[in-house]
C-alpha cells in the first residue's frame, strides 16, 4: 500500500501534479463561493491558497 502513496505523492509534485491540484482547487472554491453567494471570497481565497500550500510542490 506504501507504493500507491509514494506513488501519489510523487505525482502530486510533478508539473502535471500541480496542474490537476491547482484545477480541483479552482473549482471547489469557485463552487464555494458561488453557494456563499460571493459573500466571502476573501476567506475562500485564502483558504484555497493554504491547501495548495500543503498539497502542491
Amino acid at each position: 500500500m506504501s507504493g500507491i502513496g509514494d506513488k501519489a505523492n510523487d505525482f502530486l509534485h510533478s508539473d502535471k501534479g500541480e496542474k490537476a491540484s491547482d484545477g480541483v482547487l479552482d473549482k471547489a472554491a469557485d463552487k464555494v463561493d458561488s453557494a456563499t453567494g460571493g459573500g466571502h471570497s476573501d476567506q475562500i481565497d485564502k483558504a484555497q491558497q493554504a491547501a495548495d500550500g500543503k498539497i502542491g510542490s
